[in-house]
């Protein structure tokens, strides 16, 4: 089973940026979006053999997140037991043999102006995973806006501190792996350097390859022996993030 989450930051702007091409050319069982930024009813994409669940903002244009799926779901429920939803952040797919939650971390915002609500909500899905987890494997995907060691941004130095990697926001990243969770990517390739999802439109970030590990496939440690392989797809575009691919035998 092939598995892909984006950022798209803004669905109706990637559409029109080779988005379809790519998703066809993918073929994933499950697509996964994070900052959709619109209503269902604002974007014609309707693939065959998908259906679609979406989970937006109260606020229009903002965050946002969605699923395309080729199995039926069991369930579908959105939020954390209804909290924190209003900003359409979190979709959940129970399949016969795990869990599937898309999110769309909230960014703590330059000089931490969000810090205390992004430490609750990293609280409250740290719970519910687990609570979840209980009862079969949990996939967890999306943008978890946070590069969790030094070598997942280009410049940690630099960065230290700032959004997306701050001590806290690692430590809750430390905290959910700590209970029972794995980052695919880095069990798969511990020293792999480079390795980015997000660049800056700035600075020719993307161009100089100075970008930031912020987009993850997280698994429950008992489906970490049926992950085959965790694919970042830098080349391509349409986004300031780029698509990430887990690849199972699920």
């Amino acid at each position: 089973m092939k598995l892909i989450t984006w950022n798209v930051n803004g669905f109706r702007a990637c559409l029109k940026k080779g988005f379809e091409d790519f998703f066809a050319a993918a073929d994933a069982d499950i697509f996964c979006l994070q900052e959709t930024k619109m209503k269902p009813e604002q974007a014609d994409f309707s693939p065959a053999g998908y259906i679609k669940y979406f989970n937006s903002a109260e606020r229009a244009g903002y965050s946002g997140t969605a699923v395309y799926t080729k199995r039926e779901p069991l369930s579908v429920t959105y939020g954390l037991h209804g909290e924190h939803n209003d900003e359409g952040r979190v979709i959940t797919c129970e399949y016969e043999e795990f869990f599937l939650v898309c999110c769309y971390v909230p960014n703590a915002k330059d000089g931490l102006l969000r810090i205390d609500y992004r430490m609750e909500f990293e609280d409250a899905m740290r719970a519910y995973l687990s609570e979840i987890d209980a009862k079969k494997p949990v996939i967890y995907c999306g943008d978890l806006n946070v590069a969790h060691n030094e070598i997942d941004l280009k410049n940690p130095k630099a960065n230290a501190g700032n959004a997306g990697f701050s001590d806290q926001e690692r430590g809750k990243m430390t905290e959910l792996l700590g209970a029972g969770f794995a980052d695919t990517f880095r069990r798969l390739y511990p020293d792999k350097t480079g390795a980015y999802t997000w660049w800056s439109y700035r600075f020719n970030a993307r161009r100089n390859n100075a970008g930031w590990r912020i987009d993850y496939f997280i698994v429950s440690e008992r489906l970490m022996p049926r992950v085959k392989d965790q694919i970042i797809h830098s080349e391509t575009e349409g986004s300031d993030h780029c698509p990430v691919e887990l690849i199972t035998d699920l």
